[in-house]
């Protein structure tokens, strides 16, 4: 594995440094005026359409979009549609960097979520005519999308738990279910809902399933509520809606695969998102240490400097050993998701799930710590980040979930061991 960056990483790191020193952290301070001056709470700031336009114009574009070769060739998507043709290991570093200013950064290079994981999920499993009706606007920063999976009234951790009801009527499919945590659908700008929800209740428990595409304004889509985020709305980013769909019909051809496709689409579907957020919670960190730094060096406690501070010099040194090794955990795996998919990185994806959230988390804490009541409070960033990585520990499936599969996947050797990947019994 060699994880020294490549003259196309290098040159684009170069290049997004520079919006981010020159655009993205200056527009912070104006986007937070521009909201706390908002008429409508589920509006991006104005700023932000600056952004993008600033990020287009200098080629900083769908980043993420590592299948946009063939996906733009076949459809005959040309100019900001496209993005850069990255390898997942190539774009590891340039999240990383927009992490550092994720509440604009991101979404600045249509590189947000939900918006990236239903934009590959399109890509892969949708038709030419879903493409043409969303994909390419999607990838254009035309329209935003969301993804409508987690149920209030069922463990959706466990796919296989979806109550939301897909049924085929003729040429149609009626909808009638209730979703929350519907990233992004509180915003004007979200016109494509993607909804899980079971076509089969009878068949084997992985083939219930199925996906299907609902534009937001049709009749029976009752969006209720933005759910808070530790008392956050996220209004900038749509929020994360409470939706219920009461008869709702839809097109049989909104159907995305086929039926009984959904529960593999949702897995397609998370391991890209999940390397992407744990790419982005690196930045988060690294800003969360320069910040607790900076802090360290500027303010006096107890006669001396809070650098001279052994617990605070010990948080600092820690933080910069577990940014190190997370880094090295995410690149590995984003190496394999590229060399041998994302099946073959499966441990991998897991092992980042369960790591980066909950080291991150614990580095901001560290920080928060080091700025006192500031820390907590709307003057640093800190505070906003911190729930964020708190957040994750469960979003794309909670901690426990991961660690249980993945303790099932080391212990199935032992349990098997006749097969090629069963241990020695040597005792030494």
């Amino acid at each position: 594995m060699d994880f020294l960056y490549d003259d196309r990483t290098r040159e684009l790191r170069q290049r997004l440094l520079a919006f981010m020193d020159e655009h993205v952290h200056p527009a912070e301070a104006i986007a937070a005026e521009q909201l706390a001056s908002a008429t409508d709470p589920w509006a991006p700031p104005p700023v932000l359409e600056q952004l993008k336009a600033e990020a287009q114009r200098r080629g900083l574009w769908n980043l993420f979009f590592v299948d946009q070769h063939s996906a733009a060739d076949q459809h005959g998507l040309t100019g900001p549609g496209r993005g850069a043709g990255l390898t997942n290991l190539q774009y590891a570093p340039l999240a990383e960097i927009t992490g550092r200013s994720p509440y604009l950064a991101p979404e600045a290079l249509n590189c947000a979520a939900p918006d990236t994981g239903n934009m590959e999920l399109l890509a892969q499993f949708g038709t030419p005519e879903q493409h043409k009706s969303w994909l390419e606007p999607l990838l254009a920063g035309e329209i935003r999308s969301a993804f409508c999976m987690t149920e209030p009234q069922v463990a959706s951790s466990d796919a296989a738990n979806i109550a939301t009801r897909i049924e085929r009527d003729g040429d149609e499919y009626v909808i009638n279910g209730r979703k929350w945590w519907s990233s992004g659908a509180m915003s004007a700008a979200c016109q494509i809902l993607i909804v899980m929800g079971r076509t089969d209740p009878d068949a084997p428990k992985h083939r219930r399933q199925s996906m299907v595409l609902v534009p937001r304004d049709t009749p029976g889509v009752d969006v209720r509520r933005g759910m808070h985020v530790f008392g956050y709305t996220d209004g900038a980013h749509g929020g994360h809606a409470e939706i219920v769909f009461d008869n709702v019909r839809v097109p049989a051809e909104n159907l995305i695969a086929g039926e009984g496709e959904g529960f593999a689409i949702a897995q397609a579907r998370l391991g890209p998102g999940r390397i992407h957020h744990c790419m982005r919670l690196i930045g988060m960190a690294e800003r969360g240490l320069e910040l607790m730094c900076r802090r360290a060096v500027a303010r006096t406690a107890f006669g001396k400097p809070l650098a001279e501070q052994g617990v605070i010099q010990e948080w600092i040194a820690e933080s910069r050993v577990r940014i190190e090794q997370l880094r090295l955990l995410v690149l590995k795996t984003a190496w394999l998701m590229d060399t041998v998919g994302n099946k073959g990185a499966h441990t991998e994806i897991q092992a980042i799930k369960i790591a980066t959230p909950a080291t991150v988390e614990w580095i901001l804490d560290k920080a928060i710590q080091a700025h006192g009541a500031g820390g907590v409070s709307q003057d640093f960033p800190l505070a906003q980040l911190w729930s964020s990585a708190r957040t994750l520990r469960f979003a794309d499936g909670p901690d426990e979930v991961h660690r249980r599969s993945l303790a099932r996947r080391e212990l199935r050797p032992y349990l098997d061991p006749g097969t090629a990947d069963a241990p020695s019994t040597t005792v030494l």
